[in-house]
């Protein structure tokens, strides 16, 4: 609450004295997502909403103010009986989420309170904020930014946000975080450079190394090593074009600290690395008739033992002060969507090839192949890297007439399930087929028709489900939508709780929009399994009940 008298206080004094012709600008947002939970057995929804609590409610208002350089901004957040940041329990707290005061003098500009940013790609320091996951990895401390022609620096001292499992979202973690990084940008002759490196680091509090220190003293002699309070992530990074190709290669170290193995069962003393290299080409206006483009993406990545958080202890997407997203494909459709590799910060080996061709106007044909391995260091029993993750898809996009146009393809997935979602033994590896369509047509100039419809075929897991939406957009306002996605062909594996029979899981979607505000109502049932945004994924139970949101800006 003193953070949000501040502001006020803030505003408006600076209104009082601001000149006529130099008004201060006053924006902002909000956002809320109110749930009713509707207890379902048959597919798993039983956490402690559906038991206990009923509903939940979380949102988000955010205030900017602007004026001859300053800039003040704040956030409200609110977590009502909300499953948003633990998706097994709920959380009960609000306050001011975000402040911050900034100042900009020619080419400096100076930042203190929480700031989002990241260093190149942000494998190294990335902080940034995602909602629909319950994700805050603010820092609150001092930024400085300094900008001179072609040469960008920039550096931050601070503390990352708390999260949930550290008992309290709107606190700090107590580790101290600092980095620098300087980048610069040149033009010779059809070659554009970006050239840039970073140092970040990360210092253990004294409560955090007591845990670390205890932790290692339990472990067999052979094991036990004398941890240190700093650790240091150094990058390089290069993006270089010419024409139509683009290269982008970076490399990451991380020097030793404590590191849980495999299992959790071990605190290990290792170092970290990363290589990543894209390669891509895009050109347009081929042929005769200048109608053919062509574009082709080669993405390459290998891990090893960079998991970069503020304490060892911290699990799963918590504390992380690298960005690490996975290198395949990030799906829309429900049924394509289902089954995601997620990052192993331990170590992974993962390439994507992405092709896009249109050999005339309106029809494009689309293919792309992932695959993720494991290392030998957190391989299969015999100390092999293992299959983990791949993913073969197919797709052609054809305009019929001015009205309607067609999608179809195929999609054909190899998964991990006890590696990715943890699962026992019973389960087995996932492997999938999936074809899909969607056809729109344009009923009116202000009305259109989309139907969409998806078969997974599998033998593992849940078994193979079927899916199908029907949606009708009436423009500027409404918006509509009904869908059922049948587990049609059940299978269940010795420990899975969810009946052995054919369910159901529908939906129902409305939606308004007014101009910047939009409000959706929605029913829905949905499966367990790895939720995915932006690249970044966690396992989610299953969902029954009903989801109202607002949103609006001004």
């Amino acid at each position: 609450m003193r953070y949000l008298i501040v502001f006020i206080f803030i505003v408006c004094f600076s209104s009082t004295f601001a000149q006529n012709d130099e008004k201060g600008k006053f924006s902002g947002n909000f956002m809320s997502n109110v749930q009713v939970y509707d207890r379902d057995e048959k597919i798993g929804a039983t956490t402690e909403v559906y038991n206990k609590y009923k509903s939940s409610a979380d949102a988000w208002l955010f205030l900017n103010y602007d004026l001859k350089g300053y800039s003040f901004s704040l956030r409200y957040d609110m977590f009502n009986n909300s499953p948003l940041l633990n998706p097994i329990s709920v959380y009960n707290k609000q306050g001011v989420g975000f402040w911050q005061a900034s100042k900009s003098i020619k080419n400096l500009n100076i930042t203190v309170g929480h700031f989002y940013d990241q260093f190149g790609t942000g494998m190294i320091f990335r902080a940034y904020e995602d909602r629909l996951i319950g994700i805050d990895y603010a820092v609150q401390g001092l930024r400085v930014k300094y900008n001179y022609k072609n040469l960008s620096l920039k550096g931050f001292a601070g503390q990352q946000k708390g999260n949930i499992f550290s008992g309290d979202r709107f606190g700090v973690a107590p580790e101290a975080i600092k980095g620098f990084n300087a980048e610069y940008n040149a033009k010779i002759k059809n070659v554009r450079l970006n050239l840039g490196s970073s140092i970040v680091n990360r210092a253990l509090d004294q409560n955090s190394m007591n845990n670390v220190a205890t932790f290692i003293n339990s472990q067999s002699l052979e094991t036990r090593f004398i941890p240190k309070y700093n650790t240091y992530a150094f990058n390089g990074y290069a993006d270089i074009g010419y024409k139509d190709f683009k290269f982008y290669s970076e490399y990451l170290f991380k020097t030793k600290e404590a590191i849980f193995n495999q299992d959790a069962s071990l605190l290990l003393n290792r170092d970290g690395n990363i290589i990543y290299n894209t390669l891509s080409y895009s050109k347009a206006g081929l042929g005769s008739k200048k109608r053919i483009s062509f574009g082709a993406n080669l993405q390459y990545k290998r891990i090893e033992n960079f998991s970069f958080r503020t304490s060892p202890f911290e699990t799963l997407n918590n504390g992380l002060i690298a960005y690490l997203p996975s290198i395949t494909k990030q799906n829309t459709y429900r049924l394509l969507a289902r089954y995601n590799a997620v990052t192993q910060f331990l170590g992974e080996e993962a390439y994507q090839a992405d092709l896009v061709f249109t050999p005339k106007r309106g029809t494009t044909f689309s293919f792309n192949y992932s695959r993720v391995n494991s290392l030998k260091t957190n391989g299969d029993m015999n100390g092999n890297p293992k299959h983990l993750f791949s993913e073969r898809y197919a797709e052609v996009q054809h305009k019929i007439n001015k009205k309607s146009k067609v999608k179809f393809g195929v999609q054909s997935i190899y998964y991990d399930q006890q590696r990715y979602e943890q699962k026992d033994t019973s389960y087995k590896d996932v492997q999938t087929i999936t074809p899909f369509v969607e056809y729109t047509y344009k009923i009116s100039p202000k009305t259109s028709l989309r139907i969409e419809a998806q078969y997974l075929d599998t033998k593992q897991d849940l078994g193979s489900f079927a899916n199908a939406i029907i949606e009708i957009n009436h423009a500027p306002h409404w918006s509509f939508s009904i869908g059922d996605m049948v587990n049609t062909v059940p299978y269940r594996s010795p420990s899975s709780i969810i009946p052995s029979e054919i369910i159901h899981y529908y939906s129902g979607f409305v939606g308004y929009t007014d101009g910047p505000t939009v409000v959706t109502l929605a029913y829905i049932k949905q499966v367990e399994g790895v939720n995915c945004t932006g690249g970044v994924c966690r396992v989610e139970p299953a969902f029954s009940g009903a989801r109202l949101t607002l949103s609006t800006s001004f």
